[in-house]
């Protein structure tokens, strides 16, 4: 395989990661807000859940411009196609996603009960919105998204915003809350205590149980959703020209990797062993190596996906022969090195910088400890 063959996979392994970054810290911030209500039965407990993330979820929305700048540069007819036909959605999480920040530095600026329950609702739909969509886009990769190109290349969606709430991708939507709230759960395990530790504890339970449930009921669906299946001969160093091919859409293709190469099925099986070793060490009061499991539980559900899916990125249900691939939907070789060579650099600072600002701001937050704090929220 040439370079610009081999570039295509490192890239394509690279979003894979950013959207593992997503998951896993953005997912634990949003499940944490997903479940305020819960975790924090009075004032003074949902604000210290929310001090407890308050220096670190700002920087982790990091990820989300990380994986949209890399679908940008790399994947550059995916990020036009997806952003245009799925443009609707793209507004539902950037409105959701903006009542985010509002929450954090509003909520506590009055002492009406009221108006804090207002903010905690818009926390709570901040949180769990942006993941359902999450989980849904993903769901709805795995079904095929209707649009097609003319000659010129320009891409026309010829489907509904309702369509892409399917029930398929509603269940992938529920499989990225639940992950997300155990993420999340295990977090404010490491900084909480009493009554909120408690809450926490089980709520890592319950939601481990509901993502394994849901895991199995979409594995078991994927089985039998028609997946997709080049026919035609592949050039990995071709250009960028996703009409140039033919595929088949038929019953069973997203298999059809697992059966070539039995090693994948280690990633659906990570999930599994990753969820219930996190459930037991939650349990155990092992909090910190349960959150690990959780970000090994996100690796295993998208890797899952992704193994499948290869080398489809996004499949055309209008026009299957469409569909853009790893192959024919990057950017050129030289684009693909230079972004290699920033990335090498950039993401090991992130990484960095990240696990300090945890280190430095470690230790256990509640009411006592806010109470009075002129920069607590």
């Amino acid at each position: 395989m040439e370079l610009y063959g081999v570039m295509k996979i490192v890239w394509w392994l690279l979003l894979g990661v950013l959207l593992c970054g997503i998951g896993v810290m953005v997912g634990m911030d949003m499940g944490i807000g997903a479940s305020l209500t819960y975790l924090g039965r009075n004032d003074g407990e949902r604000r210290s859940v929310l001090n407890m993330i308050g220096p670190h979820w700002d920087g982790n929305q990091v990820w989300f411009i990380l994986g949209g700048g890399a679908v940008f540069a790399a994947w550059p007819t995916i990020y036009a196609t997806a952003f245009s036909g799925l443009y609707i959605v793209m507004l539902v999480l950037l409105w959701s996603m903006i009542v985010r920040p509002l929450g954090f530095e509003y909520r506590s600026k009055l002492p009406s009960p009221r108006w804090r329950k207002a903010w905690d609702a818009m926390l709570f739909v901040s949180g769990a919105v942006p993941m359902i969509v999450f989980g849904a886009a993903v769901g709805n990769m795995l079904k095929g998204v209707p649009f097609h190109f003319d000659w010129q290349m320009q891409s026309f969606y010829t489907g509904s915003f309702i369509w892409l709430f399917n029930p398929f991708s509603v269940l992938c939507g529920v499989m990225a809350l639940a992950l997300a709230l155990f993420q999340g759960a295990t977090m404010v395990m490491n900084r909480g205590e009493g009554a909120v530790y408690d809450r926490a504890r089980r709520l890592v339970t319950v939601s481990g149980i509901a993502a394994l449930v849901v895991f199995t009921g979409a594995g078991i669906w994927v089985s039998r959703l028609a997946g997709y299946v080049i026919t035609s001969p592949v050039d990995p160093s071709q250009p960028a020209n996703p009409l140039g091919k033919t595929v088949a859409h038929t019953a069973g293709a997203w298999l059809s990797n697992y059966q070539a190469h039995p090693v994948l099925w280690v990633l659906p099986a990570l999930v599994y062993v990753a969820v219930i070793v996190g459930i037991v060490l939650a349990n155990r009061r092992r909090s910190h190596a349960a959150w690990w499991f959780g970000a090994l539980a996100w690796i295993g559900t998208l890797g899952t996906a992704g193994a499948a899916m290869f080398p489809f990125m996004m499949p055309s249900s209008s026009n299957p022969s469409q569909s853009l691939t790893v192959w024919d939907a990057s950017s050129s070789e030289t684009t693909l090195l230079w972004m290699l060579l920033f990335t090498a650099v950039f993401i090991p600072l992130i990484a960095i910088y990240t696990s300090w600002a945890f280190w430095v701001m470690r230790g256990k937050v509640n009411p006592e400890s806010i109470e009075g704090d002129e920069h607590a929220y």
